[in-house]
C-alpha cells in the first residue's frame, strides 16, 4: 500500500501530465495499428512523415526532461515504429521502394 501511495504522489504519477500525456498518446498508436489493415493508397505520406518527426522529437524531449519520462519515451518509440511501417507501405505503393532488378526492366 505504501508503494501505491508513493506512486500517486510521485513527480510522474497519475496526478501529473507526465502520466496522462503518454496515456493519451497511445491513441495515435492504436489508430496507426488499425490503419495497417487499410490499403496503402489511403495513407498520407505527408502526415505519416510529420508523425515520424513528431515522435522522434518527443522521444528526445522525454529523455531530456526532468524527471525523465520513460512512459512518454515508450509511447513515442511505439508510435515511431508504427508510423515508419506505414511510411514504408506508402513508399512501396508509390513505387519509391523498388528492388534494383525491377528498376532495370
Amino acid at each position: 500500500m505504501a508503494s501505491f501511495k508513493a506512486f500517486l504522489k510521485s513527480p510522474v504519477g497519475p496526478k501529473t501530465t507526465h502520466f496522462w500525456g503518454p496515456i493519451g498518446n497511445w491513441g495515435f498508436i492504436i489508430a496507426g495499428l488499425v490503419d495497417t489493415q487499410k490499403p496503402p493508397e489511403m495513407i498520407s505520406g505527408n502526415m505519416t512523415s510529420v508523425m515520424c518527426v513528431y515522435s522522434a522529437l518527443f522521444m528526445r524531449f522525454a529523455w531530456m526532461v526532468q524527471p525523465r519520462n520513460y512512459l512518454l519515451m515508450v509511447s513515442h518509440a511505439s508510435n515511431e515504429t508504427v508510423q515508419l511501417y506505414q511510411l514504408s507501405r506508402w513508399a512501396k505503393s508509390q513505387g519509391y521502394l523498388q528492388k534494383k532488378a525491377d528498376k532495370a526492366e
